[in-house]
């Protein structure tokens, strides 16, 4: 294969990049094919090389940065089957987003500068993918967490997107920092940061500090994948563009870490307690997270959290000792959660508000947006684990993994012995999967009949009172700066994007099912769903969906016979209406969830605990520093220029011009003195 390839993949994104900078403004007709076109060409260049490399093969190359005094530090490429699946992955979803964002941010003008950011974004994870040393990928790894920032805080004039922006890079940051001191003691342990000689001296049982190690570099994958404990900045993050959180929740900065642990497997496969805390953290984070989707009201953060969860199975899966699994449901999630915030994103232009409660009250609102509708329904029943969707295979892919962890016999697939995955981390993700994949289908289902299916009497009221609406009181909304009039249709831009998803999440499930196929461009192992588990997590799913369906059912019955939820539940004020035109809404979750719906709403009141435990004392820190800086340390400096000008004026006092002055004062000091020496 000539190298000149793969160099190609991130170096154009990058050019991009640069070039969009460069005369954007100057000229901004060129603005979109900057964007566009290098971006595209990166992602055929991706299927080229992935095409060429072929199954069961892998290239390594690399030439010498600099010397370090200890390990070197190499620009390293690495290719194989989990490098070349997932560079596809990112080149497709990135070419939708920006070829979506030409019509969603059609009237932006720091449109050039947007566009800039997502293709160095894109370029970055390309170079995670590809590195084949430590501190290259680190170098991507950082980058991509610093477009995150620009990039969420893209509307930087509301207070919404400034202060998210700064939570999701503080919290990134937080988990970067022990993520940091992981490499350099791996890199130290193993002689050497390249990937290949670090999976040498794990494989020959050469460091010394596996468990250390692996602990260190979860906690980056804790803060990068958004994972408990530190998940709690990706639902602000909704305050971006929704084009970016297509590609941030898709196929890039949330896939890194889950990228990283698989492509180091071998390494955490070392320490059975970073296992088993990683299946906690994965249980915690699947179960929490469905729990919070199905009380949101914003249509963003349910799939925000969506994601979260998602990506704990993953964790799960490689929690269980399979990395096969976890990266297929990397690339199953990739591109049915970037079809469903394109989606999103049209009808959110059509209705004009992120509100699901508000959406409910919009007649013929499922009419209006023909596309969106089937494509997102058709993500939704991937997202769910329905046959034939792509999140069949791949949800049923980690529970097979996680039911022979459990068995003792975890599919390694070559990596380490079955041994090394406790048996308890199997247990604790097969269970945590399976509650999720009920509670997954139940928000999914929620999701799809508040927004396209409410109650034709509340439609018929909210049409009457002809006054906009908006979210329900106290819901955690992340409202986005409007982007294009709802008045007119959405462009072919925003749509076809979604058919050309559609495709993969309908059919990309059966690549798994035969050996020669998908798991041949993997480790080689099956990916075929074991007869029990399949039944058992469609069970779940069909279950989850009834019960939604039913809760919807009964608070749409007792909204039409005019009989409100109990405690008044569920009331939306007009924006502009008195009490008595408030609305009340048709919310499965409230009946679903019980008392934990208002807990689930905010999180579980994880951010009120950071802000508890974290902001407040650093806060009152920070207000203490600056006091004995400005009353303390200032006063002593004030007071030495204060006693100078004062010593000064003193002296100058003496400074008369007169010379019988200065001889009398000599003629005192003489004598004085004198009489001193004489005594």
């Amino acid at each position: 294969m000539n190298l000149a390839l793969p160099v190609l993949v991130p170096a154009l994104p990058a050019l991009g990049a640069a070039a969009t900078l460069a005369v954007g403004k100057r000229a901004p007709g060129l603005a979109r094919p900057l964007a566009i076109v290098p971006v595209a060409v990166s992602a055929v260049l991706a299927l080229v090389v992935a095409l060429q490399l072929g199954s069961g093969q892998a290239l390594d190359a690399a030439t010498r940065l600099t010397p370090t005094g200890g390990p070197d530090i190499a620009l390293a490429i690495h290719l194989d089957g989990f490098s070349s699946l997932i560079s596809v992955l990112v080149g497709l979803v990135a070419t939708c987003v920006q070829v979506y964002s030409t019509a969603y941010l059609k009237d932006d003008p720091r449109y050039p500068s947007y566009a800039a950011l997502v293709s160095l974004f894109t370029a970055a994870m390309f170079l995670v993918v590809y590195s084949g040393d430590l501190i290259v990928l680190l170098v991507g790894w950082e980058v991509m967490g610093i477009c995150s920032y620009f990039l969420i805080g893209h509307h930087w004039e509301t207070a919404d997107a400034r202060s998210a922006s700064l939570k999701a890079f503080l919290v990134t940051k937080l988990g970067d920092v022990p993520f940091l001191f992981g490499l350099f003691l791996l890199g130290a342990d193993a002689g050497s940061f390249r990937i290949e000689d670090v999976l040498s001296a794990a494989a020959d049982g050469r460091l010394g500090h596996p468990t250390l190690i692996a602990l260190l570099l979860l906690c980056g994958v804790a803060g990068k994948s958004a994972q408990f404990p530190l998940h709690t900045w990706l639902p602000d993050a909704m305050a971006g563009p929704t084009p970016v959180s297509a590609l941030i929740h898709a196929a890039t900065m949330v896939a890194a870490g889950i990228y990283l642990v698989a492509r180091l497997m071998p390494v955490f496969l070392l320490s059975g307690a970073a296992l088993v805390v990683l299946a906690v953290m994965a249980a915690v984070t699947m179960i929490g997270s469905a729990l919070c989707a199905l009380a949101q009201d914003d249509l963003k953060r349910v799939l925000a959290y969506s994601t979260v969860g998602q990506l704990g199975y993953m964790a799960g899966a490689l929690a269980s000792g399979d990395r096969e699994a976890s990266v297929f449901h990397l690339i199953s999630h990739g591109v049915f959660k970037a079809l469903l915030f394109l989606a999103a994103g049209v009808v959110i232009h059509a209705a004009h508000t992120n509100s699901l409660s508000a959406m409910s009250r919009m007649p013929g609102l499922r009419r209006r947006v023909p596309d969106a509708y089937w494509t997102m329904g058709i993500a939704l029943a991937a997202l769910v684990g329905l046959p034939p969707f792509v999140g069949f295979f791949s949800k049923e892919a980690v529970l097979t993994a996680a039911e022979h962890a459990a068995n003792g016999e975890a599919l390694t697939n070559g990596l380490g012995p079955a041994s090394a995955v406790p048996v308890a981390a199997g247990w604790i993700v097969l269970i945590s999967a399976g509650l999720t994949a009920l509670l997954t289908a139940a928000y999914a289902t929620r999701l799809f009949l508040v927004a396209f299916h409410g109650p034709d009497g509340a439609r018929a009221a909210t049409a009457a009172a002809a006054v906009p609406a908006e979210p329900e009181a106290d819901a955690p909304y992340s409202p986005e700066v409007d982007e294009a009039d709802p008045a007119t249709a959405e462009p072919p831009a925003m749509r076809w994007p979604l058919w050309v998803l559609a495709v993969p999440t309908m059919g990309l499930g059966v690549a798994g099912l035969r050996s020669d196929w998908l798991p041949a461009l993997l480790d080689g192992g099956s990916l075929r769903p074991s007869p029990a588990t399949a039944v058992i997590g469609t069970g779940l799913a069909v279950a989850g969906i009834l019960l939604a369906y039913a809760a919807w059912r009964s608070a749409t019955a007792r909204l039409t016979a005019g009989r409100p939820a109990p405690a008044a539940e569920g009331r939306v004020p007009e924006q502009a209406g008195a009490p008595a035109a408030e609305v009340i809404v048709a919310d499965p979750g409230r009946t679903l969830l019980g008392p934990l719906f208002g807990p689930a709403r905010h999180g579980f009141g994880v951010d009120r605990l950071y802000s508890a435990l974290f902001v407040r004392p650093v806060g009152a820190a920070a207000r203490l520093v600056r006091f004995l800086d400005r009353e303390v340390v200032e006063t002593y400096v004030r007071g030495s220029g204060v006693g100078a000008n004062l010593l000064g004026r003193a002296v100058r006092l003496a400074q008369t011009g007169n010379a019988q002055t200065y001889l009398s004062a000599l003629l005192a000091g003489v004598v004085l003195l004198a009489v001193l020496v004489a005594v």
